[in-house]
């Protein structure tokens, strides 16, 4: 596929072996043309490395930060359980957020928190609000030390963040999905492996190899999850797909409203 952007004429155009489509370039579907592209060259320049929450590295594209914080905002949950720790940022961007509401905690868990990451996230000023748990986030002693710092009826939201395989994610879905509550979410995270694997710094093998492979044996599997982008609170514009490094994430737990 070739795209060709023609300012003066501001139009965008894709032409293929066998067809070539004119579209405005000030469009819904241009937009979304370029902002896919634009996130494969800029996951490939590690775009998301270049940003920090509150004083630790948060490796994640704001857009998908300030998505999860519309989500986080509206549901209020007890307790968010991450898997993947690595700097942390992301538990204290968390964090900030149970503060601001007044409301919930965060459980990181991580096959090895590294000793420098676990003093900043120990010392940090939201670190009351966080529980670390080092060990392999499918082990059940791993599971059994998560299991015991929720209490009984607590709302869950679940962050599946570390280990990207296919075989991985698809076992941490089945270690985690029974501790979410009706009406919350699984977030399946960097199912944008699966468009990255002819980029520079991609595997080939990605592309069946990623967290959307194992997304989708999971819904087949059971039932009362659905993939369910949650819906913008605020819209002005006709655009209708988030930008995003976690395309088919949203799993949802119960009956769709």
């Amino acid at each position: 596929m070739r795209i060709t952007i023609d300012t003066e004429k501001r139009l965008l155009i894709e032409q293929s072996e066998h067809q070539l489509i004119e579209r405005p370039l000030y469009s819904k579907e241009a937009f979304e043309i370029i902002s896919e592209l634009w996130v494969k060259v800029g996951w490939n320049e590690k775009y998301s490395y270049t940003f920090s929450w509150m004083g630790r590295p948060v490796i994640q594209l704001p857009e998908d930060m300030i998505r999860i914080q519309e989500v986080i905002y509206e549901l209020k949950p007890d307790v968010i359980v991450e898997t993947g720790v690595a700097h942390g940022g992301s538990l204290i961007f968390y964090a900030t957020l149970c503060k601001a509401m007044n409301q919930g905690r965060i459980i990181g868990v991580d096959i090895e928190i590294r000793p420098n990451n676990r003093k900043e996230i120990e010392s940090h000023e939201l670190a009351s609000y966080i529980s670390l748990v080092e060990g392999d986030s499918v082990q059940e002693a791993t599971l059994s030390q998560v299991k015991s710092l929720i209490k009984n009826g607590e709302k869950i939201l679940v962050v599946l963040d570390s280990n990207h395989s296919k075989d991985h994610v698809a076992k941490e879905l089945e270690a985690y999905h029974e501790l979410v509550s009706e009406g919350s979410y699984i977030v399946v995270t960097d199912g944008i492996m699966k468009d990255l694997y002819d980029t520079p710094r991609g595997e080939g093998d990605w592309k069946q190899d990623n967290p959307v492979s194992a997304v989708e044996e999971f819904l087949e599997k059971y039932p009362q999850y659905q993939l369910s982008q949650p819906s913008w609170p605020f819209n002005e514009s006709e655009l209708t797909e988030n930008i995003t490094h976690w395309p088919s994430s949203w799993l949802k737990k119960g009956k769709m409203e």
